[in-house]
């Protein structure tokens, strides 16, 4: 299995202090998060994309580009970049580039992203939505491996021998299907072959579930290999203790901050206590043998071989953050390596085979 830290860059008041940080500071906080991720081992970092509040997010390719230069080995993640709002030209120059700037260690997670705020910014309706998120996937998949593009467009206007540069490091890169409620998101992953990521953050299980499940069959009715299928999964929170009391004594005040901030902003609320969010959702809250018993649980339901957690503190102290990560990279990591297997796909960079002298 592989693990992934992945951050949104929410901006608003710590949920314990009621601070708020500067932009400048929250900023150079996911890039130590990136620099700590990579430090502590986990496979790969991931910057999300909104444009509306309380998300700073709007550029994952300038943010993404910094952590490049920081790292050396980690792979670096959309999550997910919106296609639906973007111009599948400038979104292609724009990852292009930061595939050479990374040495290659660029994978993206796409879709159509939510909230009414940023349709709205880019002028995007509830109705056209998924038709711009797979037109948009459709012409930046031309762009990434053809040198040059005719495609009759909708969204944009149509290209005609179009030549893009520059021409990208991975052929082709690796693009996964971001998913939280939408067949539509599903089934355009299964059409192209391409590995799915369930959000799986705010519900229970269930409907995750089916939703897999569907990716399922319908990979199998494009006609691929099921055993090609790769399947990645959130989760809702992060924090292992030594013991699961110890666990809940630190994240019941930030769990409550939480359900507050809901009540308030008139989200509806899936989880009232603490102890139905570390039993019915996807947070890993306890000891390390209840957080890899939890990863388990939830792999029967998926068949999942990536994982991604949380960069962010999130109302933790810097301390409790730190000693988290790390006892969750020393303590479950292992197990969960040694008992699910890795994704059907080399983790390095996708790069064309070597053509031999013999031909």
């Amino acid at each position: 299995m592989k693990f992934l830290a992945i951050t949104l860059i929410v901006h608003r008041p710590d949920a314990i202090t009621g601070v708020q940080k500067s932009t400048h500071e929250r900023f150079r906080e996911v890039l130590d998060n990136a620099v700590l991720a990579e430090e502590l081992g986990f496979d790969g970092f991931g910057v999300g994309e909104r444009h509306e509040r309380p998300f700073i997010s709007s550029s994952p390719t300038v943010v993404l580009s910094h952590i490049a230069a920081l790292t050396r080995r980690i792979r670096l993640f959309t999550a997910v970049t919106t296609l639906s709002l973007l111009d599948p030209v400038r979104a292609y120059e724009d990852y292009a580039t930061l595939d050479h700037l990374s040495g290659g260690r660029l994978d993206l997670i796409i879709g159509k992203g939510n909230g009414t705020a940023q349709r709205e910014l880019f002028h995007v309706t509830p109705e056209d939505q998924w038709e711009r998120n797979a037109e948009s996937y459709e012409v930046f998949r031309q762009l990434w491996r053809q040198d040059k593009v005719t495609a009759r467009t909708r969204f944009r206007p149509e290209l005609k021998d179009a030549e893009v540069w520059p021409r990208p490091y991975q052929q082709p890169i690796r693009v996964w299907h971001g998913s939280a409620t939408s067949k539509e998101s599903v089934d355009l992953a299964a059409r192209y072959g391409d590995p799915l990521f369930s959000a799986n953050v705010t519900n229970p299980i269930e409907p995750y579930a089916e939703l897999i499940r569907y990716y399922r069959e319908r990979w199998e009715h494009y006609g691929h290999d099921p055993a090609d299928i790769a399947v990645g999964a959130g989760t809702a929170g992060l924090y292992v203790a030594a013991t699961t009391q110890e666990a809940l004594a630190a994240y019941r005040p930030i769990f409550e901050s939480n359900l507050a901030f809901q009540k308030q902003v008139g989200l509806p609320l899936v989880f009232e206590t603490l102890e139905d969010y570390v039993e019915r959702s996807s947070a890993l809250i306890g000891s390390p043998q209840q957080v890899i018993d939890k990863v388990h649980r939830y792999h029967e339901q998926f068949g999942h071989t990536v994982l991604h957690l949380h960069a962010d503190s999130s109302g933790l102290t810097d301390r409790q953050h730190r000693d988290s990560l790390e006892l969750f990279q020393s303590a479950v990591t292992p197990v969960l390596r040694k008992d699910i297997p890795d994704p059907p796909f080399d983790w390095g960079p996708v790069l064309p085979e070597p053509v031999s002298a013999d031909h």
